[in-house]
Order: C-alpha cells, then sequence, then structure tokens
C-alpha cells in the first residue's frame, strides 16, 4: 500500500474512532447515520491498512471487536456462554476465491481438494441467541457486544416463528442443550405499514389536541432494520407483541451436543425442530457453485419480501471448522460476499482544510447533498494536495462519489474537470496558526511547521492521548477538551492530571456541575496507573501505533528503559559511544515489527527537548507499572516457538495459531532466546541450530499432546 506510515497511522486512528461510533448508533441505540454498505467499506479500509501495516494495528481496533458494549438499557444483562462472533466480508469473486485458497492452505489440502460449503443470503436484521434446554426456550438474548446481550426472552415469546418448544417428534431429539442463533426481522411490508401507523396516530393525536399536525415530529423509522431491533428492545414486551417481527435461524452457539457432522446437517436438524431457516439456503461442492447461487440471490433481491445485504459462505465440514477456528472477531470457515454499493453524483461547494495532530493538512470537500444507498453524503475527504491535482478538483466541480471499495465516501471522478473555472490552490501556511506549510522530501503530506505553538496539533494530540486506545479517559471527550484547552488549563498530557486543582472554577460552567465534575476527576484518577503501552502509544510519537508500543513495552518492561535504548540509539557513529548506539539500534531491530523508521521517530522524539519535559511532567503525575503480558495456562505459554521441517497434520499458519492460543510465540527462525523447536520430516539448519544452541526439540506428534492437554 503506497502512502507513507504516518499518514496510514492517523487514518486507522480517524476508522476506528467513526467505526465505534458507528457501532455504537448501530447495536446499542438502533440509530445508525450510515448505510451498512458504508460500515462494510470503513470496515474494509480498515482491514487493508492492518494488512500493509500490521504494527500500526491499535489496542481499539474495531477487527478485534464485535458490535458494540450495551448502553443503558431497562434490560437486564445476559454473558453469552459462546461468544456471538461477526464475519469477514468479501466484495469480489476474486476475493471469495482467496478464501477457499486460504481455508485449503490452512488445512494442508492439495489444491484441487474439493471445499464443500453452504451459501445463504444474509439478512440485515438484529442478531439474536435462543437458548433452548431439554427442547423448551428458557432464554433469548441479543448479541450486545459479542460477549454480553440484553435478556428479551419476553419479547420473543411474541414471535410467531420462535417456537417455545421444539418439535421433538423426528429422528433427532433435542439435545439437553441447544441454542439456536439467527436475525430478527421486520419485513419490508410490514416496516412500510409500522411507519404508516407511526404517522397515523402522530396525526390522530395532533387532532385530539387540538394543535396543526407537524409530521416532522412523528418518530418514524429509516430502516426494517432499525424497526426490528427497536421493537424487539422493548421493556413493555405488549409494545414487542403489536410489532410484526420474524426470526431465521442461521447457526447455534452453545450446545451439549451436536446433532450432524455438516453445517448444512445441523441446519436443516434446526428447521425440523421447527425454527425457521432460509429457503435459499443450499450447499456447494465448488467455487464456481458459489458464485453462481450469490449471481442468482442478487438477481432476487429487489423481490425478496425483508431486506438482505449479501450472502454467507460457511466451510461444511464441522471437524474442519473446528480446526480453522477464529480470528480476533470472526470465524476462518465464513465469510459474506456483500453486494456492491451505488454511485451517486453531486456538487463540491467549499474545500476545507483540517489540521491533524502530526500538522498534516487533509482537504475536506463540502458537499451539496446527495442520497447514496439510503445515506445522505455532505462531506468526503480528498486526502492530499496531489490528490486534488490528480483529480483536478475545484470548488463548484460535479463528482462521482462512491462508498464502497477503498476509501468511504471517495471521489471517484470529476465530470466537470474540462470546464473553464480557476484551479484550486492548495494552501502553504496553517489555516490554524498560519505557520509555514510544506511537504518533506518523499512525502506527498503537507504539514504545518507550527508543531506545538499550532493549537490544532496540540488539542488532537490532547484528544489522542485521551482516546480508546490510549488512556481511554470516559467524559474528556473533544468538546471538553476544546473548552479546557481555550481557557489554558490544559497544555501538555500531565495537565490533565492536574484538573483537580481547578474543580471549583469547573463547576458552574455551562454543562458542568458537581456530580458531573467528579465524574470527570474519578476517571482521571482512575488512570494514574495507566498501562505502560497504551500510555506510549497515547504520546502520538510517529510511527509507533498501538502494535507497536506493545512490542517495545513486552522487551523493556518499564518506560525509562525504552528511553534510554531510544536516546542511545541516535547516538552518531561518528561519536566515541558509536558501538553503544551500534548495540541499542540492534537491540530495537530485533524487535519483531520494529523496523529503521520506528528507531529513528523514537530516537527523534527522545532527542527533541520539548518532548523530554512534556515526557518527565507526565511520569511526574502517573506511574505506569511495569508491562506484564497475559499468557495462557499451557506448558509453552510465554516461550518461543519454531516450527520446521515438513508438518504432517496440520499446515504452518495452523500450527502457529495453536501457539498463539497457547500464549507462545511462533518465530519463524532460531536464535539463543528460542525455547522449543517443533521438528517434522526434512528439518535442516533450524534443527542444526536448535542443537547448537541446546533448545529443546520435539516432534509433531508431541505438540498436539502439548495443544491437547492445554484444553
Amino acid at each position: 500500500m503506497e502512502i507513507p506510515e504516518a499518514e496510514a497511522a492517523n487514518e486507522l486512528m480517524r476508522l476506528a474512532r467513526q467505526i465505534a461510533r458507528a457501532d455504537r448508533l448501530y447495536h446499542a441505540e438502533d440509530a445508525p447515520e450510515i448505510s451498512d454498505a458504508e460500515y462494510d467499506a470503513l470496515v474494509r479500509r480498515n482491514a487493508e491498512l492492518e494488512a500493509a501495516f500490521p504494527q500500526l494495528i491499535r489496542a481499539d481496533s474495531p477487527s478485534r471487536k464485535v458490535g458494540h458494549e450495551i448502553a443503558a438499557s431497562p434490560l437486564s444483562k445476559v454473558a453469552h456462554e459462546v461468544r456471538m462472533m461477526s464475519l469477514d466480508n468479501a466484495f469480489s469473486d476474486e476475493e471469495v476465491e482467496e478464501f477457499v485458497a486460504r481455508v485449503r492452505r490452512f488445512l494442508a489440502l492439495p489444491e484441487d481438494a474439493p471445499v464443500t460449503m453452504t451459501a445463504e443470503d444474509k439478512i440485515d436484521g438484529l442478531s439474536c441467541s435462543l437458548r433452548y434446554e431439554d427442547g423448551k426456550l428458557v432464554r433469548a438474548a441479543t448479541r450486545g457486544d459479542g460477549q454480553v446481550g440484553e435478556d428479551v426472552t419476553p419479547n420473543v415469546a411474541h414471535i410467531p416463528d420462535i417456537p417455545q418448544e421444539l418439535r421433538g417428534n423426528g429422528a433427532i431429539k433435542p439435545p439437553a442443550v441447544f441454542e439456536v442463533r439467527g436475525e430478527v426481522y421486520m419485513d419490508k411490508a410490514a416496516f412500510l405499514a409500522l411507519n404508516e401507523q407511526l404517522m397515523a396516530e402522530g396525526r390522530a393525536l395532533a387532532e385530539s389536541k387540538g394543535e396543526d399536525f407537524d409530521p416532522a415530529k412523528v418518530r418514524q423509522f429509516a430502516n426494517p432494520r432499525n424497526a426490528a431491533a427497536g421493537s424487539l428492545r422493548q421493556k413493555d414486551a405488549s409494545i414487542t407483541a403489536r410489532r410484526p417481527l420474524r426470526f431465521l435461524a442461521h447457526g447455534w452457539g452453545a450446545v451439549s451436543e451436536v446433532p450432524a457432522a455438516t453445517q448444512f446437517g445441523v441446519m436443516g436438524q434446526i428447521a425440523e425442530w421447527g425454527v425457521p431457516v432460509s429457503r435459499l439456503l443450499v450447499r456447494c461442492a465448488t467455487v464456481e457453485e458459489v458464485l453462481q447461487h450469490y449471481r442468482s440471490i442478487r438477481e432476487l433481491r429487489p423481490n425478496l419480501p425483508y431486506d438482505i445485504d449479501g450472502v454467507v459462505y460457511k466451510v461444511d465440514s464441522l471437524d474442519w471448522q473446528g480446526r480453522l477456528g477464529f480470528v480476533a472477531k470472526a470465524p476462518r470457515w465464513a465469510m459474506a460476499h456483500k453486494f456492491p454499493a451505488e454511485k451517486a453524483e453531486t456538487t463540491i461547494e467549499a474545500i476545507d482544510i483540517q489540521v491533524g495532530r502530526t500538522g498534516k493538512l487533509t482537504p475536506v470537500g463540502r458537499l451539496k447533498p446527495v442520497l447514496v444507498g439510503g445515506v445522505t453524503v455532505t462531506n468526503v475527504t480528498l486526502h492530499n494536495r496531489d490528490e486534488i491535482g490528480r483529480l483536478g478538483l475545484r470548488v463548484g466541480d460535479r463528482i462521482v462519489l462512491q462508498r464502497a471499495g477503498d476509501v468511504i465516501p471517495q471521489v471517484v471522478e470529476n465530470l466537470t474537470r474540462e470546464e473553464p473555472r480557476a484551479a484550486y490552490h492548495f494552501p502553504d501556511h496553517c489555516p490554524e496558526c498560519q505557520s509555514e506549510a510544506v511537504a518533506e522530501e518523499g512525502e506527498v503530506d503537507v504539514r504545518c511547521t507550527g508543531g506545538l505553538i499550532c493549537p490544532a496539533q496540540r488539542t488532537e494530540r490532547l484528544r489522542h492521548f485521551v482516546s480508546r486506545g490510549a488512556l481511554d479517559i470516559e467524559g474528556l471527550g473533544d468538546k471538553t477538551i476544546a473548552e479546557f484547552f481555550g481557557e489554558g488549563w490544559l497544555e501538555s498530557p500531565a495537565d490533565i492530571f492536574r484538573l483537580r486543582k481547578r474543580r471549583s472554577e469547573i463547576v458552574g460552567r455551562e454543562g458542568w456541575k458537581d456530580k458531573s465534575v467528579d465524574n470527570l476527576l474519578a476517571a482521571i484518577e482512575a488512570k494514574r496507573t495507566p498501562d505502560a503501552a497504551r500510555l506510549l502509544f497515547g504520546l502520538g510519537i510517529r510511527h509507533v501505533g498501538a502494535v507497536t508500543a506493545r512490542d517495545l513495552m513486552k522487551r523493556f518492561v518499564t518506560l525509562p528503559a525504552l528511553r534510554e535504548v531510544a536516546q542511545q540509539a541516535r547516538i552518531e557513529e561518528a561519536d566515541l559511544e558509536g558501538n553503544v548506539a551500534n548495540e541499542a539500534k540492534a537491540e530495537l531491530l530485533s524487535i519483531e515489527g520494529v523496523g529503521p523508521v520506528v528507531v529513528e521517530a523514537l530516537g527523534d522524539f527522545f532527542h527533541e527537548p520539548h518532548n523530554v519535559a512534556v515526557w518527565e511532567d507526565l511520569l511526574s503525575e502517573v506511574s505506569p507499572p511495569p508491562y506484564v503480558v497475559e499468557t495462557k495456562a499451557s506448558a509453552v505459554a510465554g516461550k518461543t516457538v519454531v516450527f520446521t521441517g515438513k508438518l504432517e497434520t496440520m499446515s504452518r499458519d495452523e500450527a502457529k495459531a495453536q501457539a498463539e492460543a497457547l500464549g507462545a510465540r511462533a518465530a519463524g527462525s532460531v536464535s539463543a532466546k528460542t525455547d522449543l523447536v517443533v521438528a517434522g520430516p526434512g528439518a535442516g539448519s533450524k534443527l542444526k541450530q536448535a542443537e547448537k544452541f541446546g533448545i529443546d526439540v520435539i516432534d509433531e506428534a508431541a505438540w498436539a499432546e502439548i495443544f491437547k492437554a492445554a484444553g
């Protein structure tokens, strides 16, 4: 991916914030601001950047989260025995083919080995888990954040598709425990009728009061998914009873016994027990069959009674599903093939410049509002000076927007670039502090040279410091930071921890009462012993993302130890202590994910007196404990394992996944720091290195026993 690492880090930060907000609005508040296609594209862009820059993966990365924690709700919370996962997405035939190829590689299957899959339409509804014990429904819960949902048991009693007791008159009886998982939805006709009913009720209420009827004051649902979510998540189940909700099963969670050996077989049994499954669910033997079914569903889409946004593929063999396992928030054995989003035309009415925490000037196009797939788009990032030049963009141009693919929303074409109109001149001075703005050699980004005298950079750095991936201080949002910065109370991160001295000045300001001030100060005090990696990431050192910060702290344990090595690494080669610098650089470069750019950035940060002053001032207010990595209880937890030779029962990817699941690190080469080597037939130089260093060597069967013993 040909963008600077610093720009990637900034974009990942923005994406994390955008996606977190979208998750909260969608899952917790049932009030989404963007469409599913736009959300999918944000997630896709995040995944692309993380694949290109794995060292920048953030602690609050959307790729690690499912849904959103439940907002304040009158419904009680329920912990899921088996986590409710999300799905990775594909947007092209080639990505589906690569998905199947990855399955083959992971399972070490021959290239021509068939991978049978199920394919079914992906309903745009609210995920729900139904727990049956001895065939009787005992609990229903929404997905929530995947680990904790809301108890909606009384509410689902009014959904006719959901049986209170599974049919047990077939060949296979319901087991002691079986959790059916699926989507609660509202079909299109019922959704339209509900909104018409709400409008009629609003009119009747206004007439009964002798008031003029204002349609704008009637709260209607934006789409069927919203209507389903709002109807199911009611404290008063009688309201749910009046809403025409439906349910389709697509899988299962905790079970005491699985009634079949395949995905298709289990889904068939769920249908036999009386829970509806999609009539479009099929089993496909080849990728060609899968893609043909996708195309047929896409053609049927306009005429289906409910909303769908893609087709879901799942590896049919449950044994293979178990081996493939899961990544952070999704199974390796399933994928959602999403339908393409729409394009639209609109006009650029203005181009504004935003200044980020690293001084980057980002142009933003202000658009004549345009509806794209049910969502009104008013702004679009134009990325940088070169992108504006490439597209020939000017105020007044007619453009084509795309809301799926690389960046959302994105300008894909300028329809009026040949029209005579003055060219747009990118500013050469910062709009915030009037300092000169220049592009460094080899970079496309134009940056303000004002540094910390620039108010935009200072406030953006403070926002980053308190963000979810960094110190995550609740209550200290953008508006509050801007307010306190304007008063001169927040100049640097350490000032946050001195706000307690200003309590009397804060109380009584607009929006600030005793309780809200005390809540904020308590949230700040709770971070006086912060996680060292989060603190390091929060400082906003260029090229040091959340993952790199964790990798650095794993090696150095304390922040002073890291600072010492980083400062040594910057000593010039000509200095008498050049050998020390070489050793320090070598130590930093030996850390996986740390390259010369990160080493240089760390050295530059600690060489700047102002940064050192900020660092020391901050550490006078906070006391991060030594960084400790939590590992699972296993014989190899915390150890470094190397796999060499031919693995006969699993692929190298599966072996690495097993090591990570046991809390071990799978390395690619043998060194004195290696703890264990797993050697298969044909092991060569790595086996000799292990013998040289006296490292324990085991075969694949012994490794399998270690994995089995860990449960």
